[in-house]
């Protein structure tokens, strides 16, 4: 997992300086500060997925290509095996599957995600442009989304603005899985 931080840290900050975007331009787009956003290319904070989003739209290039090196190639249609869709392993009890890596051009990205039950019961929030839908598949799922607080069951659902600060966390010491896709 350790690695796989430092890789993608090291594509976001590749990326960035490729594109000739500036420390403090970058640091507005993901809304946080330059000393924050430096410690995720340095790979010494673990990068939040929504940060990847927000560089990727906002600069116009795939989020695939910052968790993986590679450009997606697939156009017809993209097909993932179980358990075999690309892992995005998160320190802080969440761990996502990508769906649809492979298909450029995507209007959406799909993800299983994985929460695991922590002891803090302090809740991360994080926000990224676009909107969101979560269904639940398994465990008992409390999101927050502005000042909503919502449970969720397996077969329920929520679709939101993403813009406005959201967070997950299992229930009832509990793993919780469901489907995400980011819009």
């Amino acid at each position: 997992m350790e690695r796989q931080i430092i890789e993608i840290a090291d594509r976001l900050k590749g990326m960035r300086e490729t594109l000739e975007i500036s420390l403090e331009k970058a640091a507005h787009t993901c809304e946080t500060t330059v000393e924050q956003y430096l410690k995720y290319e340095s790979g010494e904070s673990d990068i939040p997925v929504s940060i990847l989003h927000r560089m990727a739209r906002h600069f116009g290039f795939d989020i695939t290509t910052l968790l993986t090196g590679e450009q997606p190639h697939v156009h017809t249609f993209s097909l993932t095996r179980k358990g075999k869709g690309i892992m995005v392993q998160r320190r802080r009890s969440y761990n996502y599957e990508s769906l649809a890596s492979n298909f450029i051009n995507r209007k959406a990205d799909p993800y299983f995600v994985i929460v695991e039950p922590k002891e803090d019961p302090e809740m991360i929030l994080n926000a990224h442009p676009g909107q969101e839908f979560n269904y639940v598949l398994e465990g008992q799922l409390k999101i927050c989304i502005g000042d909503n607080e919502l449970i969720l069951n397996p077969g329920d659902s929520v679709y939101f603005d993403s813009a406005l600060p959201h967070g997950m966390q299992a229930m009832n010491d509990r793993v919780a899985r469901f489907l995400a896709v980011v819009l």
